[in-house]
């Protein structure tokens, strides 16, 4: 049997889309004839909130997990100056100084193994130090995992695969700051000189990262939804208290999220007997959606609700319980939550393919450059062709969509959705072939 190296800073039983990929691969390849060993941090999830990413672990000695999947090892995490002052003192105090240290390991950290995540190279130079295996991968981001990667290759001659989960280089705020811009884009070309494969999950990735020169072998693993899980939670009903609306994970600045509440709020107002709900589960900056509320529209915020990060299992269970998925668009990016959304079975509503205000937060924010050629509509092209939901164009459609879904609702007691083709998206596929380009590396 084959055997892999993972290097996955994501990872259960911290609370990310980003850790459920490397996760799948964990519990799927044996079947497929590899064997993983997975190098990640250890995770107390101690705070709920994004600052499970700083918190110190409770054990400063790597924790090895050992299952009939394969192993885990857990190295500690040894938080940097500025996360010490940021649990301490707040997010608003010292913000500068904190700045400058996060900055000057974000830096050194690609010139010499520094910084948090240094614990992981140490764990899986030890490992690579006693035992032999047939490939590494690092999944990123962080993506200076790749840098381990590539480093502990040239130690072991062992190949190495980079998995990109997003862009690094060409990505959001580095490709606005040009210094970052350059930094990056030096570090990703020099490092991917001597890696094997790539693998990605989208073809638009796939183009954007050959732009930059880099000529290798590319293979593409979509994202999905864990089967094993979406049939634990099949046999789930929605709840018929209200028609519920859920959302879940993270909201980014070219979401046009205040549009879609002050629509849905003017909605209630208009149609006061009509019983709607919006839940959020673990999104990102809920306190300012919440401000948002209490500014604008104080006496419907019974309407909306906020539930911490939760495992993916409970998230799906909640999901479940949910009439409707609410989506952002995401344009040249598929993102992951749509899978599961596919994978429970609700009817999605994607806000929106053509709103005035919704394209100036996307010329503003987006910050992607997009390709020639390849779809901008990934995600209403999926909701198409599964036949999965409604592609809102603009804020007035969205008033008309929730009138629809909530006659729907008050003359059936529920939403339907008559979606096809959604069980092709199971990771466990995607597992299969990347055993597949494991068994076939040189």
């Amino acid at each position: 049997m084959k055997k892999v190296l993972i290097l996955a800073y994501d990872f259960p039983p911290y609370v990310s889309v980003g850790g459920l990929r490397p996760h799948n691969w964990y519990k799927y390849l044996k079947e497929f004839g590899v064997e993983p060993v997975i190098i990640t941090r250890q995770w107390d999830n101690e705070y709920g909130n994004e600052l499970d990413y700083i918190a110190p672990s409770k054990s400063k000695e790597t924790i090895i997990e050992h299952s009939t999947s394969g192993t885990i090892y857990r190295s500690p995490y040894l938080p940097n100056l500025s996360n010490r002052i940021l649990l301490k003192h707040g997010n608003h105090r010292f913000k500068i100084f904190r700045k400058i240290i996060t900055a000057y390991y974000e830096f050194a950290q690609f010139f010499y193994v520094t910084g948090t995540k240094k614990e992981l190279y140490s764990a899986a130079q030890d490992y690579l130090r006693e035992n032999k295996v047939d490939a590494i991968i690092a999944t990123g981001e962080p993506f200076v995992l790749f840098s381990f990667a590539s480093k502990l290759s040239k130690e072991f001659n062992t190949p190495w695969i980079a998995d990109y989960r997003d862009l690094w280089s060409q990505y959001g705020d580095v490709e606005k700051n040009t210094a970052l811009k350059l930094f990056y884009r030096f570090f990703e070309k020099r490092i991917m000189r001597n890696v094997n494969q790539i693998t990605t999950v989208s073809e638009f990735l796939e183009h954007k990262i050959q732009s930059l020169g880099i000529d290798k072998k590319f293979h593409l693993l979509p994202n999905g939804f864990d089967h094993e899980l979406i049939d634990e939670v099949a046999q789930i009903e929605p709840k018929n208290d209200c028609l519920n609306i859920a959302f879940v994970g993270s909201i980014y600045e070219w979401h046009p999220w205040q549009s879609f509440i002050l629509n849905f709020c003017k909605y209630i107002n208009e149609h006061p007997k009509a019983e709607l709900k919006v839940n959020f589960y673990g999104v990102s900056g809920k306190e300012r959606i919440e401000s948002f509320i209490m500014d604008n529209h104080p006496e419907l915020k019974d309407y909306f609700t906020f539930t911490p990060r939760i495992p993916n299992r409970e998230v799906l269970e909640r999901l479940a319980e949910n009439n409707v998925m609410l989506l952002f668009n995401y344009y040249s990016y598929m993102g992951t939550k749509i899978f599961d959304y596919l994978g429970v079975k609700r009817k999605i509503i994607l806000c929106y393919s053509d709103d005035k205000e919704a394209n100036r937060l996307k010329e503003k924010y987006y910050g992607i450059e997009e390709i020639e050629g390849i779809s901008k509509t990934l995600q209403a092209d999926l909701i198409a062709a599964t036949k999965s939901g409604i592609v809102v164009k603009d804020a007035v459609h969205l008033s008309y969509v929730l009138d629809d879904l909530w006659q729907e609702f008050v003359e059936k007691g529920e939403i339907e959705c008559n979606s096809i083709g959604v069980e092709k998206f199971s990771r466990k596929e995607q597992v299969e072939k990347l055993a597949g380009i494991i068994k076939g590396l040189d």
